[in-house]
This record gives structure tokens, sequence and C-alpha cells, in this order.
């Protein structure tokens, strides 16, 4: 597969702020070699039993020069000071941030200095992703093919003036807010997607299903397109049910939210766990627990959730069935099969990292480890087109 068909020469990814997995578990069903980069011992218990290539520390402590192979840069930072749901300590410095975007695009390495001294340190990580993709190219490293990044919505403008920067290095880039139901996933929530490429025009991938309204109406762009997907059958065990959300509406903290086993479930967040399940007339049922949360978030059934705080890892990871689409589009310029998405987002993790792979080894669709990473990569295309 050549560079003219969207993917990197070697199809090698480096994740920062890699957490349990949302986009290493993407990069995996599509033969992409993956290594996330994680400091929190929780999400390196959970990679550590996910079978995860990890390099263990710090993204800030870290650098390309590492990963001199690697020729697609993603990255997910951490979200909680420009969440709605979080302290919204970076969204009051989202000027400042954008002023740092500029000098680091100027070639001023002074920012990281400054960056420690934000009130809160935290909002100075959204910056990391370019700061690696900028050391690739001033450092004389080969500059990264593909740069995936996603965040909160808040996040959107910083990534609109991360892309001007990378513009002005050769990349073309684009940006935008994509909504998690309309690509299969029985949850809402908008992440804020940039993708840049270094050959081509990127695009973001197309909705593959309906937008959700609680009114139930069907807006004329997506009417040619199936309905969301429901959480009435992730959330097994249970006949017709409505979820209570730990959150208020319309800016009312006693006016819980309140979603059907028909439509799809609240935002996923690491306090899913207050989330109530109540049959129709209101019989208390049971709480939300991570199990329910990894499914709504599309991770295998099985995927080994290991360590503390299962919830929060799993609320601030990307959906896996979103990142396929993202990396599919940014990296192959082209959409999954949806029927082998289905396959692989409802099949066991276990089977897919031995028996699965085994099996495809044996068809000769995966090459034995030995093999170079672009035919391992082509070859196992086929699972997901």
């Amino acid at each position: 597969m050549s560079s003219d068909a969207g993917a990197a020469p070697s199809a090698q990814m480096i994740d920062l702020f890699a957490g349990p997995g949302g986009l290493d578990v993407a990069a995996q069903w599509l033969g992409i070699s993956v290594t996330g980069v994680e400091w929190d011992e929780d999400a390196l218990a959970t990679r550590l039993a996910a079978g995860l290539d990890t390099e263990p520390g710090d993204v800030r402590d870290r650098g390309p020069e590492l990963f001199p192979d690697a020729t697609i840069l993603a990255g997910g930072p951490p979200c909680q000071t420009f969440s709605v749901a979080g302290s919204g300590v970076g969204r009051e410095a989202l000027d400042e941030v954008l002023n740092f975007v500029d000098r680091m695009g100027d070639g001023d390495r002074t920012v990281r200095v400054e960056l420690k001294k934000l009130r809160d340190e935290r909002t100075g990580l959204v910056l990391e992703p370019l700061r690696w993709a900028l050391d690739a190219i001033d450092l004389h490293r080969q500059p990264y093919e593909v740069i995936v990044l996603e965040q909160v919505p808040a996040v959107l403008p910083v990534w609109k003036r991360m892309g001007e920067v990378l513009r002005s290095r050769g990349y073309k880039f684009t940006t935008d807010i994509l909504r998690t139901e309309q690509f299969g996933i029985p949850q809402t929530r908008r992440r804020a997607i940039l993708v840049a490429h270094l050959n081509r025009q990127p695009s973001l991938p197309m909705a593959t299903h309906r937008r959700f309204r609680r009114d139930g109406s069907i807006h004329p762009d997506d009417a040619h397109l199936p309905a969301w997907v429901p959480m009435g059958p992730v959330l097994a065990g249970h006949d017709k049910f409505v979820v209570v959300s730990n959150y208020g509406t319309g800016g009312d903290p006693k006016a819980r939210g309140r979603r059907r086993y028909d439509e799809p479930a609240y935002t996923v967040t690491g306090k899913v766990s207050r989330n109530k399940m109540e049959s129709l007339r209101g019989r208390y049922i049971r709480n939300l627990d991570h199990l329910d949360a990894g499914r709504l978030q599309t991770f295998p059934p099985d995927y080994p959730w290991t360590g503390r705080d299962l919830a929060q890892q799993i609320g601030n990871a990307i959906p896996p069935r979103l990142a396929v689409h993202v990396l599919s589009r940014a990296v192959f310029d082209r959409a999954p099969d949806e029927n082998a998405l289905n396959t692989v987002v409802t099949g066991r993790w276990g089977e897919f990292r031995t028996g699965y792979r085994g099996a495809l080894l044996q068809a000769g669709i995966v090459p034995d480890e030995s093999a170079e990473p672009l035919d391992r990569c082509a070859r196992t295309l086929p699972t997901l087109w």
C-alpha cells in the first residue's frame, strides 16, 4: 500500500496520553502497529493486562527521538480542565493557550517553562502533541505523515490554531466536532478531532447513523441513514428501562436527565456509577457499573479492566469504534466495513489477541511478527474492509 492511498509507509503509531487504550484498540483492529505513552499506574495496569505495547512515563519527559520509526502521531490529552464536567480552568485560559500555540509555531522554546506556571498545569498538556510534531521537524527527524488528535469540544479553537501552525510546516489539516452516536456508538458524546496529513488533504469520517434528537425529528441531511444505536441491547439482562443521569438538565441540578432503553446513553464519564437504571414505572433496578461503561464506550466485552478507578479510566477514553472511523479515514483514506466493525466490537479481545489473530495468521491474512510493518498492516486490512 503506497502513501498515495493515504497510509504512512510503515504505519507505526505513537499514542500520547494513551490511557487504557481506546486509540490503541482501534489501531490494532486496523492492523496498525502502536505504542502508547502513559504514566497513570491504573491505566498502565489495564494496558498490561490487555497486552498493549506501552512506554511508561510522562509525555512531557519524552519526545519523537525515542520512536524514530513512527509515522503516525496520535493522542487525546487529559480533558479535565477543558471539560464541562471538570474545573473549567482550561476554558478560562483559552486565549493564553492560543498564544502559546502561536509562539511554539514561531519556534519559541521557552513556552515549556511558562506552561508550568498555569493555574492548573494539566491545561498545558494539550500542547504536547504540537511539541512532538514540531520537534520531529526541527530536530531533523522524519516528520510524522499523519497526526490525529481528539479532545472535548471546548478544545476545537486550539486544534484550529494548531492546524494553522502545522499548515505553515507543510501539512494540510481538517478539524471539527464529531458526535459518537452518528458512528454506531450507543451514547451521545461529542469530540473535537484534528487530522493533519503531510501528503494529501485529509478528511473526517462520514456519519454512518443519524444524529440523536430528543423530539424524534429527523433532519433531511441524515434521513437516508439508519437510526442511532440504542443502549438497550448493550445493557443486556433487563427489559424496558430508563437511565436517570447523575447530571441535571437545563441548568437545574435537581432536574435529572432521563434516557430510555431505545435511546443512546448519556456521555460516559468517571461518575457513570451514579447513573441509575429504573423500570418504566420508576422502580429502582441498579446503578450502572464499569462493565456497562466499557460496553457503552464500545470496548470489547472481555476487555481486562484492571487497577483502581475503573470508571474514570473508561470515561477518559475515546470510544474505539469512533477511533476506528477516524483512523481509517486519516491513515488509509477510506471507511471501515460496518459489518466487520460490528464483529470486532462485539467480539472478544482475548480471542482477537490470540485465537483470532492465530486464525488470521493461518489463513495468511496476518504474517508473523518478524514481517515488515507495512506487510503486516496491508494484509490485516481485510479484517475491517
